[in-house]
């Protein structure tokens, strides 16, 4: 099979081993689509190598065909169009997965918008229900939120009555993301948005993909018995901790990674996605954001065209399908 190999941290769509398998539990897909995420850049970079034993072909999420499920597999069959969660390998021809980090796609939904799914739903939800625990009512502060995650974290929190505000970098952005139904924003080009958030009525959960120099206006914001979940550290990784305003506003701060995960935890992640969101994603309530796509050769542009922040929504890349 042919996939995307890093040589001196050059992309390359080369020929290269087919994956073994699948396990009895496992299933073999026939790649559609690939999503593009911040973390195969980073990976490009040498700064976030896949965990021990998993393919160091990138690519977190795909969509495609099964062509192949193990002995044990009875959920899905040869010819089911699905999209899939997974630790790496996903810029490739192929890919074989633990069948619990697999899903059906939703009703009325292409291979083409089902690429654009795993990674940033199960992100957001992980992080938003499960490690920030939101509550009725809770206001959450969404960083980066013309992203990937942020787009699908805005429409999460819309369908399931939680107001957010989001930060961004440009108008643009701003505008888009108050479609998809934010609260209110900030331009993080006019300066610190403190007072802004603080005038929206602060945050119970901040997500945060920035990290070190947002730490200071994020515990200023951050309300009473407020979570902030960090799930990136693009402004740095060391910050100064005010743990007197943390210990008196019983602040909780909670690091947070979806990759490394097990297959059974990401399994209760996608478990619950498919009870909970994948029916308003086939309604129509929950949308697919894709910003542009390329074929999975033009690998390097795509790449490019993220670390610029010029996307709103997903990226992807054509790994069988064609790119329009």
């Amino acid at each position: 099979m042919y996939a995307v190999e890093f040589v001196n941290h050059n992309a390359c769509w080369q020929e290269t081993t087919t994956p073994s398998g699948p396990k009895a539990d496992e299933v073999r897909l026939r790649v559609a689509w690939a999503g593009v995420n911040r973390a195969d850049i980073m990976q490009r970079a040498g700064h976030y190598p896949p965990p021990p034993g998993v393919s160091d072909i990138p690519g977190l999420e795909v969509s495609g065909t099964i062509t192949h499920v193990g002995d044990n597999v009875t959920r899905f069959k040869p010819g089911d169009e699905v999209c899939a969660l997974l630790a790496g390998g996903g810029y490739a021809e192929e890919v074989v997965v633990d069948a619990r980090q697999v899903l059906p796609l939703p009703e009325g939904i292409s291979l083409r918008e089902g690429a654009a799914l795993p990674e940033v739903f199960a992100t957001a939800w992980l992080n938003l229900f499960m490690e920030g625990a939101l509550r009725q009512g809770e206001r959450v502060l969404l960083h980066a939120g013309a992203s990937g995650v942020g787009t699908a974290a805005i429409q999460l929190c819309r369908a399931f009555d939680h107001p957010c505000f989001v930060t961004v970098g440009s108008q643009e952005k701003l505008n888009a993301c108050r479609k998809l139904g934010a609260s209110d924003g900030w331009n993080r080009h006019d300066g610190s948005f403190v007072e802004a958030v603080k005038a929206w009525g602060g945050a119970d959960v901040i997500l945060d993909p920035v990290g070190a120099s947002y730490l200071g206006d994020n515990q200023k914001v951050l309300n009473a018995d407020g979570r902030l979940v960090l799930i990136g550290i693009m402004g740095g990784r060391n910050a100064s901790l005010d743990m007197g305003r943390m210990l008196m506003k019983r602040q909780r701060f909670i690091g947070s990674t979806l990759r490394a995960k097990s297959a059974a935890a990401k399994g209760e992640i996608m478990d619950a996605l498919y009870q909970h969101v994948w029916p308003r994603i086939a309604n129509g309530e929950i949308t697919s954001q894709i910003d542009r796509s390329w074929p999975i050769q033009a690998v390097d542009e795509a790449h490019a065209y993220m670390q610029q922040d010029a996307n709103t929504g997903k990226i992807l890349l054509a790994v069988t399908a064609e790119a329009d």
